[in-house]
């Protein structure tokens, strides 16, 4: 089994990157402010303007560590990336999948029946938990009608019809969320989805959080093979890691939702972790300060070191190294070797 190795989080917004040997230099107004052995690492992240010396970008790439770099609202800009690797005949494989319209068809049905049925256990677990709140009958409500979506998709007989559903889906969905949200401070009010930009405090945390997950899923496709930007359920454009947003789709709702309704409801992150963005040119649109991000990065870091059971697998995995497990799962599909993808569905 792969080992779960660290996630550099770099939140400094002046800091640069570098390397002393096989480190991973981090400094700061010429003062040294972290260092790590590159052998340590999985990935790096940097929320910043200064960048990395070419020398560090070598020692990523020769070391398969995945450098990111994202604006300081959290926005992606460019990830380095070294030579491509894994089996020639998978990825002939996976081409050759993506031009039949059925085989797209049934692998985007799989991630949007897994989507829709983790979204469903997040409301029902809610409305188990909390059966006085005056919302869990809007909640109850929205768990069965996703439950007939899912009826729906199974019936699907094209990638544009499954599309049209997981937006309905969605809409159910969201449209129930400020319920699960016990933290009444203005600041945390929910009204809808807002995606480019964020425009309150909680788009901006789901927002955060799929970006992250984003680059965990692509960093795990490339680890087994695939490529990360052929997508089915998501069409395929210049930079869009298609396939990446593919494969998150079933672990939005019960890894990052949740993830921040929890950090909401238990206070860990509150309205002074929040400002309006800048440089990205949005008007109106929030982020998170640098010490709110430090926040967020540092209990997710430990989320996914937490170990559940993999309900397919039957092995106790941390959650950190769930995308990995699933891009393994759909090369096994890919290959032939499974009659159908075993996607991740929570119990």
């Amino acid at each position: 089994m792969k080992r779960l190795l660290n996630t550099l989080y770099v939140t400094t917004p002046d800091a640069y990157l570098s390397k002393d040997g096989t480190n991973v230099v981090i400094s700061s107004q010429q003062k040294i402010l972290f260092r790590m052995p590159i052998q340590n690492i999985q990935s790096i992240i940097t929320f910043g303007y200064q960048g990395a010396s070419p020398g560090l970008m070598r020692l990523c790439s020769e070391n398969g560590v995945a450098l990111s770099f994202f604006t300081t609202a959290g926005r992606f800009v460019a990830r380095v990336q070294g030579p491509q690797t894994g089996n020639i005949l998978l990825r002939r494989s996976q081409f050759q999948n993506a031009g039949d319209t059925d085989y797209c068809r049934r692998l985007a049905s799989s991630f949007v029946l897994a989507k829709i049925h983790n979204a469903r256990m997040t409301l029902r677990r809610f409305v188990r938990d909390y059966p006085s709140d005056e919302g869990v009958s809007a909640v109850a409500d929205a768990a069965e009608s996703l439950k007939n979506m899912s009826r729906l998709i199974t019936r699907s007989v094209s990638v544009d019809e499954v599309r049209g559903h997981e937006g309905q889906a969605a809409s159910i969905y969201f449209g129930v969320m400020h319920h699960l949200i016990l933290n009444k401070d203005r600041c945390f009010a929910f009204a809808r989805r807002v995606k480019h930009p964020p425009t309150d405090c909680v788009n901006a945390m789901l927002s955060f959080g799929y970006t992250l997950l984003a680059h965990d899923c692509g960093a795990a496709l490339e680890g087994v093979g695939l490529d990360p930007y052929m997508g089915v359920l998501h069409s395929v454009r210049p930079g869009r890691m298609s396939l990446a947003l593919d494969l998150m789709e079933e672990f939005r709702s019960w890894l990052v939702d949740r993830f921040v309704i929890s950090l909401i409801n238990t206070r860990h992150i509150r309205a002074s972790d929040f400002t309006p963005a800048a440089g990205d040119g949005a008007v109106g649109s929030v982020s998170l300060t640098e010490d709110g991000r430090k926040k967020y990065l540092t209990m997710w870091q430990n989320r996914k070191k937490t170990e559940i059971i993999h309900p397919f697998l039957q092995e106790k995995v941390p959650i950190g190294l769930l995308p990995h497990i699933q891009a393994l799962l759909l090369t096994r599909y890919m290959r032939g070797d499974m009659s159908d993808y075993a996607p991740f569905l929570v119990k």
